[in-house]
């Protein structure tokens, strides 16, 4: 739910993290000049006028943190050196400023700032650069987003550990085409920067009791205690952003179970858009139970297109299976603000269901093929099931699925329709995420009797389309299931899941016999999926997989 502009950050996430792996080779640091200031100032009241600078920095306590440095040219002249024969619309369409962040002499990250970053006069007129790194609060600034990249997706804030450090930044000129060119330094400067002890409560550390009535058997089996304590710590230092629940699941058994930030067992996670998965469950249901045919059915079966905005022969051919797969051709992607079709814009309608349907089709977009993140889409699915099963969508589902799991404390997000929304939102207790991620993993069996056909599992975790999420390249998607890959002391173990804003994921592992969520509410936080992904690899796996 509302997750595109989170979306829209991990693809400039991914920009930035490929331009690092391809940059990084180029550069050692230099001593050459000294001419980048730092200040702690607040910016917000000296509008952009700085001219007290520091010589240090306290990681947690000062508010705010700039940099400063005056060129001896405009930026699009260095560029301009890097390939004489490019017009200055090709030059800053490939290029711009390149930021090498190093914490003792150790190249920690270097991002290739992207092309669109920055008003035109600032590369092409403006020798005095100013820019604000760390604010209280979010600002609409790539600064700050290039600080947050640096600090929580790579390496910022492993590298400052506790005691002084300092902190340079070297800046210079970068041109990417078929090479990736990078010119001389522009500007340098460094910081002592202070990393105060964080001071936590110790009793958050140890490894959490499993308390009894969990509905589960409890796991006897063996895990690294040491390494979820030291996970525990790094939740309770802030490391990983508001983090709430934590369960392990092994052979169908309660391994692990740990709550934080004050969520209990009894609480409810909004989890965001790990509810588009519970469409494609009960749409799996309803075709079993043949109040819908197949997944291959046309959406033109169930609403008169014709009589919708921006009807094409295109629209006709769009499946349900191509709605599954977030790849039916409408004009809608949740990961471009620009798009039409987004779940913003959905939100402010009154009717979201004709918001989809009234949308164009893409030109270009090829149906079953072309992937694009579009939640309006999945809304359709929860529209298409309620019209389709006896009752409704919310008593269908209580029957088909969550009574037989066991599961009586959930709620549901309505549309204005007053139809479940199936595009995100759904709350359930985090245990209770763990039986729909293990109804999975025995592949639609439960108790002895099967909700979901062995097949429908299959292809729901199968790689149906070639998409690419978080940085994982080569990636897929499934029906409403992502494919990912985790790589643990060089052994590569498959999974398949769920994922919502904020950090939220139901883990269905392939070769081996886990199941892991954790809930979290950092909504809209830099790297906040990032962050649950190194929980996996640093911590919860290694502890999983190798005994104490």
């Amino acid at each position: 739910m509302k997750s595109n502009h989170f979306l829209v950050f991990i693809v400039c996430i991914l920009i930035s993290c490929k331009n690092n792996s391809q940059s990084k080779s180029d550069n050692t640091p230099s001593s050459e000049i000294e001419n980048l200031h730092f200040s702690t100032v607040d910016f917000t009241k000296v509008k952009g006028k700085i001219e007290n600078y520091s010589k240090e920095f306290d990681l947690y306590n000062d508010a705010y943190l700039s940099i400063v440095f005056n060129l001896d040219k405009p930026l699009i002249q260095s560029l301009q050196e890097l390939a004489p024969s490019l017009s200055e619309e090709e030059l800053l369409s490939k290029g711009n400023f390149q930021f090498s962040y190093i914490i003792d002499e150790k190249i920690i990250y270097i991002e290739n700032l992207n092309t669109g970053a920055g008003p035109k006069t600032r590369k092409t007129e403006k020798l005095r650069q100013v820019i604000p790194l760390v604010a209280p609060e979010r600002i609409n600034f790539w600064g700050w987003y290039m600080w947050q990249r640096f600090m929580k997706i790579n390496g910022g804030l492993d590298a400052f550990t506790e005691g002084n450090h300092t902190l340079s930044i070297e800046v210079r000129p970068y041109l990417k085409g078929d090479v990736l060119k990078v010119g001389s330094l522009l500007a340098k400067g460094n910081i002592a920067v202070k990393v105060p002890k964080i001071v936590i409560d110790e009793s958050l550390v140890p490894v959490q009791k499993i308390q009894p009535n969990s509905g589960w058997e409890i796991s006897k089996a063996n895990f690294n205690n040491n390494k979820i304590e030291a996970l525990n710590r790094k939740i309770a230092e802030g490391r990983f952003n508001d983090i709430n629940g934590i369960v392990v699941i092994k052979d169908d058994e309660l391994l692990i179970e740990e709550y934080f930030n004050g969520a209990t067992r009894d609480s409810l996670h909004n989890t965001r858009s790990v509810g588009k998965s519970f469409a494609s469950t009960i749409l799996g249901i309803a075709i079993e139970d043949k109040f819908i045919k197949d997944e291959n059915t046309l959406l033109k079966d169930f609403y008169d297109l014709k009589s919708y905005k921006n009807y094409s022969a295109k629209k006709d051919a769009v499946t349900l299976k191509s709605l599954l797969t977030m790849s039916s051709g409408f004009l809608g992607d949740d990961w471009d603000d620009e798009s039409p079709g987004t779940e913003d814009k959905m939100q402010s309608t009154d009717n979201w269901v004709k918001f989809a349907l009234d949308l164009p089709m893409h030109k270009d977009k090829i149906i079953g093929k072309d992937y694009n993140y579009f939640t309006a889409g999945v809304g359709l699915l929860g529209d298409i099931i309620h019209q389709s099963v006896p009752d409704g969508l919310v008593s269908y589902a209580d029957k088909k699925l969550f009574t037989p799991l066991s599961i009586t404390n959930y709620k549901w997000f309505y549309t204005p329709q007053n139809v479940a929304y199936t595009g995100g939102g759904i709350e359930l207790r985090a245990i209770d995420f763990a039986k729909y991620g293990q109804l999975y993993k025995n592949k639609g069996l439960w108790n002895g009797k099967q909700i979901l056909t062995e097949e429908w599992v299959e292809k729901s975790l199968a790689k149906q389309v070639s998409q690419s999420y978080a940085g994982i390249e080569d990636g897929y998607y499934g029906y409403l299931f992502w494919n990912n890959i985790y790589k643990v002391n060089g052994i590569n173990y498959e999974v398949s899941f769920c994922a919502g804003n904020g950090g939220n994921k139901i883990l269905v592992f392939k070769d081996i016999p886990f199941v892991v969520v954790i809930t979290a509410s950092a909504y809209g936080k830099p790297g906040a999926r990032i962050d649950v992904d190194k929980m996996m690899t640093d911590y919860i796996l290694p502890a999983i997989l190798e005994k104490q």
